[in-house]
């Protein structure tokens, strides 16, 4: 995500790092690249212009007055503020407060709505404690009523459809008297994909709108189409005046045109941004945390966050005991990394740590090295996986058999198993990591 940006503004502002103060020259060298940079990932060019132009005339203004910091960080400064400000400033929530709250949601055809319906249902559901009931809406495409059946079925939440109905106006208004009349607090109204040139379709969701009063109308959008995913929000805004923007497919090859550049076109929020097809990979929008990624800071609010969300602190706490005690076996190997799964991808994970973003740039993770590992211990006895000791050379010849790997993957993932176990009881029982008795001088984790 947004890895081309990040490295040519990087090498924008590496034009002032070898300076020890800003002139109009290095200045104007640095706004070149960093427009570019704009223009490269699909900002339109006179939002980059704009851009770039504030950044000029805050670089120029703080020349005199910030003897202590270098040319070089003071633009990457300047830049995050005015990223951050481009994108929106702070973070917008939404609007689910009605008797029941009513979200409309809208967008192109295969921008992704129907799936981030689900993901939504279960952000409020899990995470805001509500109610939700998903409305089909979508009458026309094959299967849409179907898929959001089996999304509703997998979060274990209300659905409503009318299969012979094919009036979605009056689906709208009979789900929200459903809801009512069943105690649900929110409604998600998942409606057909449209083009914007569309006269008809365009009516249709207006009409939709006028029927049920959404408390929130959000426009799905596909990151992925760049500029004319703005292009496409501006029609839609004209029409229907949505309150948000939810970027989709945001974990493809996107530039990033669409997200630095939906606020400044239409003046509304991006309030979601939703990554995979996988139901808990959906995020609030914080400009302030895109900036920061942008430029390679990480973001280790939302990371810690996450963690707070699915880690079990009576488990940890379980967790930290074993060992400290030198006791820490397979069965609590493989729960720690199926409470990482549930925090979503692992590289995404890694790149908000500062730092690793850049240099997990060209890094494979391959979520099917986790499987592999999972089907090692799972090939294991009971008796085995709490006593990693008593794995001996046959029993290692029996687990390679049962999950189908060579012995050698066995050898090494129990060497790096034992090494990571001797690291952690060491780290656990340390004062201070780096003080004598604590953490050994070198590499740790798993290693070839």
């Amino acid at each position: 995500m947004f890895e081309s940006l990040s490295d040519r503004l990087e090498g924008a502002f590496k034009i002032l790092s070898g300076n020890n103060r800003i002139t109009e020259l290095n200045i104007a060298e640095s706004i070149k690249e960093i427009r570019r940079a704009l223009v490269g990932a699909d900002v339109n060019y006179k939002i980059a212009k704009d851009f770039t132009d504030r950044v000029k005339d805050k670089a120029m203004g703080a020349q005199n007055v910030l003897k202590s910091v270098s040319p070089g960080q003071l633009m990457v400064k300047i830049v995050l503020d005015e990223l951050t400000e481009l994108m929106g400033g702070q973070s917008v929530g939404i609007n689910v407060k009605g008797s029941p709250g009513v979200v409309l949601v809208a967008g192109l055809q295969g921008s992704g709505k129907t799936t981030f319906c689900g993901k939504l249902a279960k952000y409020l559901k899990e995470k805001r404690q509500l109610s939700p009931l998903l409305v089909a809406c979508d009458v026309y495409r094959p299967a849409a009523i179907d898929q959001l059946t089996v999304l509703a079925e997998s979060l274990k939440v209300a659905i409503y459809t009318e299969i012979d109905n094919k009036n979605p106006v009056e689906i709208a208004q009979n789900a929200l008297k459903h809801a009512k009349a069943h105690g649900h607090n929110v409604i998600i109204v998942d409606t057909a994909g449209r083009l914007a040139v569309d006269e008809l379709m365009m009516e249709e969701v207006e009409r939709i709108k006028a029927a049920v009063q959404p408390t929130e109308t959000l426009f799905v959008v596909d990151s992925m189409t760049g500029q004319d995913a703005v292009n496409t929000a501006e029609a839609f805004n004209t029409r229907i005046n949505f309150d948000g923007v939810v970027l989709t497919k945001l974990d493809g090859d996107t530039r990033g045109g669409a997200a630095l550049s939906i606020q400044y076109t239409v003046g509304k929020p991006i309030k979601f941004v939703s990554m995979g097809e996988k139901l808990d990979t959906l995020d609030v929008f914080y400009p302030d945390r895109m900036a920061q990624r942008i430029l390679g800071m990480g973001d280790i609010v939302s990371l810690v966050e996450k963690a707070q969300m699915d880690f079990d602190e009576v488990e940890a706490k379980r967790i930290e005991k074993r060992i400290k005690q030198n006791k820490f076996d397979f069965n609590d190997f493989i729960g720690q990394m199926q409470q990482v799964k549930k925090m979503g991808d692992i590289k995404s994970l890694l790149g908000m740590i500062p730092g690793l973003g850049k240099a997990l740039k060209d890094v494979q993770i391959d979520d099917k090295q986790i499987a592999r590992v999972e089907a090692i211990v799972q090939s294991m006895t009971p008796k085995e996986r709490a006593n990693p000791d008593l794995i001996n050379l046959s029993r290692k010849k029996r687990i390679s058999r049962g999950c189908g790997q060579p012995l050698d993957t066995i050898n090494l993932f129990m060497k790096n198993f034992e090494h990571m176990k001797k690291m952690m009881h060491q780290m656990a029982n340390s004062p201070m990591p780096g003080t004598p008795g604590g953490m050994p001088k070198g590499g740790g984790g798993f290693r070839r």
